[in-house]
């Protein structure tokens, strides 16, 4: 499956896309309908939650927004289907930043691939348990999980690679999923800034400050790999066991 195909073209989102067709080192390739990904859910249609529903089988939602912008935005048209499962497992401290469009913008001290790859660690130190319960959401058997946030960029980029990595994705195809994000980017931006909850964080701020650079997760990804051997080695700190990788790459690869 290339990139181009790999794209769910909705009315009410513009960074969704299937992690199906990528391609393990051991010569598999990640089944197609088995997870998702996308920015912000608020304005899906009834044509879209059909697509979803009936072509992609979705069940399960991971929602990786803080309370604080599930309160604002309200918690979207999935959480009325009475067939899909929406699992609010935040990657924010709560009081804190209220959403993931300003990630490569704080810090400003430092470099920005500095920041980023700080930030993208944050997410792993302060909630390990919602990054945990959220890969073991994807091994549920009942039909597809969609994971997304606001921009589908920042904190769902960070699942979806620690996802990729634990069944053996190459780096090649994991960090490059990330950075697809980055041919969306414009149209991201334009739906965050219409509004209120994430128009302040983004003005005054070009859009090549928010793009996805492949750089930072690979920075992310050597760092865990120095320090725990690697993704799966992360999780096992984190209470993750090997069934969990098995029930992770069942249901996930070919």
């Amino acid at each position: 499956m290339s990139g181009d195909t790999r794209w769910i073209e909705l009315d009410g989102a513009v960074n969704a896309r299937d992690l199906g067709g990528l391609p393990t080192a051991d010569g598999r390739t990640t089944r197609r309908g088995r997870v998702l990904r996308s920015d912000n859910l608020q304005d899906l249609s009834v044509a879209d939650v059909r697509v979803l529903c009936d072509d992609y089988t979705l069940k399960n939602v991971v929602d990786l927004r803080s309370e604080t912008e599930i309160r604002l935005e309200g918690p979207g048209p999935l959480n009325r289907v009475p067939s899909i499962t929406v699992h609010q497992l935040p990657l924010l401290p709560e009081g804190g930043h209220r959403t993931d469009v300003t990630a490569d913008t704080t810090a400003a001290a430092l470099p920005a691939q500095e920041r980023s790859t700080a930030h993208y660690l944050g997410y792993l130190r302060d909630r390990a348990d919602s990054v945990v319960a959220a890969l073991r959401v994807m091994t549920r058997t009942d039909g597809s999980t969609l994971v997304h946030c606001a921009a589908g960029k920042d904190r769902t980029g960070v699942i979806c690679a620690m996802a990729l990595e634990a069944v053996g994705v190459t780096r090649e195809a994991v960090v490059a999923d990330y950075a697809q994000t980055g041919e969306r980017l414009d149209a991201v931006l334009a739906r965050l800034r219409a509004t209120d909850t994430y128009a302040a964080d983004l003005d005054g701020l070009p859009a090549e400050a928010h793009r996805p650079d492949p750089a930072i997760m690979e920075k992310v990804l050597a760092r865990l790999e120095e320090e725990f051997g690697g993704a799966v080695g992360w999780l096992t700190a984190h209470g993750w066991t090997d069934e969990d990788t098995q029930a992770l790459q069942d249901r996930l690869l070919n």
